[in-house]
């Protein structure tokens, strides 16, 4: 529920960072290759059922889903970072920390944008 005229902004930039994270997590997946030997089925699960338990109250623009959703974020922040740094600065990994960063960023000010009016 948007409590905010300037929440519906902020609510759009999560949304849209938000698809941008999944779609990356599933780029990433298969380029520039598979993991041999493991199954894409299992690494798109582990990969995505995370993020996507959260679909409904990224889109509804639920606050609690947004607190969580922050909290999901900062584990797929601290494994870009680390795949980052190990691949060198491989281009997946640091586009998927800087989404992650932002889609981090813009919801904590959605937060903050988003406060109950109080009584």
């Amino acid at each position: 529920m948007l409590h905010n005229p300037k929440a519906r902004h902020t609510a759009h930039a999560t949304q849209l960072l938000y698809l941008a994270v999944l779609a990356t997590l599933l780029i990433t997946t298969f380029y520039p290759a598979p993991v041999a030997g493991v199954s894409i089925a299992l690494m798109l699960s582990v990969k995505l059922i995370p993020l996507l338990a959260l679909v409904v109250p990224v889109f509804r623009g639920n606050n609690r889903g947004y607190i969580w959703l922050a909290f999901a974020v900062i584990f797929y922040f601290t494994q870009a970072v680390v795949t980052s740094w190990l691949s060198q600065g491989a281009p997946g990994p640091v586009v998927l920390m800087i989404l992650t960063f932002l889609l981090f960023t813009v919801a904590m000010i959605h937060l903050k944008v988003n406060r109950p009016v109080a009584d």
